[in-house]
């Protein structure tokens, strides 16, 4: 592991190639080679998004998951089943920290209220190609009554909520179902976290 300290880089120009919902840069930089010294000059190009939210709603009460299904344009241009089983994620509003988005999506996306988080992790999904950093959380809830279709008319979503039981969302992970980053992360967390209570 690189020493924080003596590893540095410098930014020598930055080009704005879009802005709009998102945004992409390219920067012109140069950085401290492991084997010493600096390396040349060299471009690389930056999807620019705000921080985001995911959280993961479980009903200890009931040991169920409340995820959600919606329309997503990156495995469709994949070629890939484009309608995902994920937890339900949001990106900040300014001057929004992550628990507040976290429990405002429970209710935009989900219907449900967040009792209590806990959180998970803090990642980087794509540090190659993205400044993005999505903030994991656990949020305990009662998935009494949950379901139905939800989202925000104004920002097209279109979203089905799901309420499974805990072990029926792992056999989807396991089989390879359940295939973006953060609900992968999420379950394998909810894996751990139920065995943790059962041994309690």
């Amino acid at each position: 592991m690189n020493d924080n300290k003596s590893f540095k880089y410098e930014i020598i120009k930055e080009e704005s190639l879009y802005k709009g919902f998102f945004g992409a840069i390219r920067f012109h930089l140069r950085h401290t080679l492991f084997k010493g010294g600096m390396s040349s000059s060299f471009g690389r190009e930056v999807f620019m998004r705000t921080p985001a939210a995911g959280v993961l709603l479980y009903d200890d009460a009931q040991d169920k998951v409340v995820l959600i299904e919606q329309f997503r344009v990156g495995p469709m241009v994949a070629k890939d089943n484009a309608w995902m089983l994920e937890v339900v994620a949001g990106i900040a509003e300014p001057g929004e920290d992550p628990e507040e988005v976290a429990i405002r999506e429970a209710v935009e996306e989900a219907g449900c209220t967040v009792t209590k988080l806990l959180p998970i992790s803090s990642y980087y999904p794509s540090p190659g190609a993205c400044n993005e950093i999505i903030h994991l959380y656990c949020g305990l809830t009662d998935s009494t009554g949950a379901g139905g279709i939800h989202g925000l008319d104004e920002e097209n979503e279109d979203i089905k909520v799901h309420v499974l039981s805990s072990g029926d969302a792992l056999e989807l992970l396991d089989r390879g179902t359940i295939n973006n980053a953060t609900t992968i992360i999420a379950l394998q967390w909810l894996r751990e976290y139920r065995q943790k209570q059962h041994q309690n």
